[in-house]
Parts: C-alpha cells; sequence; structure tokens
C-alpha cells in the first residue's frame, strides 16, 4: 500500500513541460483493491489486495494485484496466505496464492500453492465494478476459498 501510495504521489507530482508531447498512459490506470475484515466468536479474517489497472478503453481494462490474508479460529487453525494475480475487466482474474495453514490442535502444517481461475462479468460505473465470477479451477477438497462461485466488488481511483 505504502508503495502504491508512494508511486500515485509521485505520479501526480510531476509538472508537466508544455514543450514535452502528452503521455496519456498515467490519465488510462487506476489503483484501488480489496480490504476485508472478519470476526466472530475466536475467528479471525484479515485481507488486503491492492490492485492497479490499465483501461485500454470503457470495455476492457487489464491490471495485477498482490493480495495477504491472515485467518485464525482460535484453538483450531490459523492460516497466512499471500500471492499476486492478473486481472482482466471483461473479467478474467488468474490468481497464485502461496498458503501456509497451521492446525493448532493437532500440530499439524500446510504448505501449498492454490491456483484460481476466475471467469465472470461485471457492471462497471465509474469507478465501481459490480459482478459475479467462478472458479474454474476449484477443487473442494484442497481450496482457499468454500466456493466456486462468487460476487465482487471493485473500487478504482
Amino acid at each position: 500500500i505504502i508503495a502504491i501510495l508512494l508511486l500515485g504521489s509521485i505520479c501526480f507530482s510531476q509538472q508537466k513541460n508544455p514543450d514535452s508531447p502528452q503521455n496519456d498512459f498515467w490519465k488510462n490506470v487506476q489503483f484501488g483493491g480489496g480490504l476485508g475484515l472478519g470476526f466472530g466468536s475466536g475467528y479471525t479474517d484479515i485481507t488486503i489486495a491492492p490492485t492497479a489497472i490499465y483501461n485500454f478503453n470503457e470495455y476492457f481494462a487489464l491490471g495485477t494485484g498482490v493480495q495477504y490474508s491472515y485467518l485464525r479460529q482460535k484453538g483450531f487453525f490459523k492460516s497466512n496466505n499471500y500471492g499476486g494475480s492478473v486481472i482482466g475487466l471483461l473479467s478474467v482474474e488468474l490468481e497464485q496464492l502461496r498458503v501456509n495453514l497451521t492446525y493448532e490442535n493437532i500440530d499439524v502444517t500446510e504448505n501449498f500453492w492454490n491456483t484460481a481461475l476466475f471467469l465472470g462479468a461485471g457492471y462497471r460505473m465509474e469507478n465501481v465494478t459490480i459482478g459475479a465470477r467462478y472458479n474454474v479451477l476449484f477443487d473442494k477438497d484442497k481450496n482457499v476459498y468454500g466456493e466456486a462461485f462468487m460476487p465482487f466488488v471493485r473500487v478504482f481511483f
């Protein structure tokens, strides 16, 4: 997040030279992502997922993102998941997460890579996209997500 904020401030703080040709690249870049917090009786779920996209036109954008999630069910398990994704809006997303899972009550750990390929569609209203996606690589026995189908909301600035 700090790197994105610094990059954003550097990009916007540059003064334009009237003699140099106009660069439209940064006009088409948007930064955003997701933040998730879930708390319950002995349960914690914290996710941060910054994203940057380049808008080719009003229908198609391509970008990249990183993600970190911490999940813990007190006395049962804790998990650190981290990785990255490549995003195409008209919605295609390839996500690769590293999962470090520890079952606390039986002293067992699992470390594996989770790959997801999401296909979906969304409706874009200026900086907000609302839609649904489906993980075509979903495996119920070894997956970070509980279901293959997921709604999504993305916000870009």
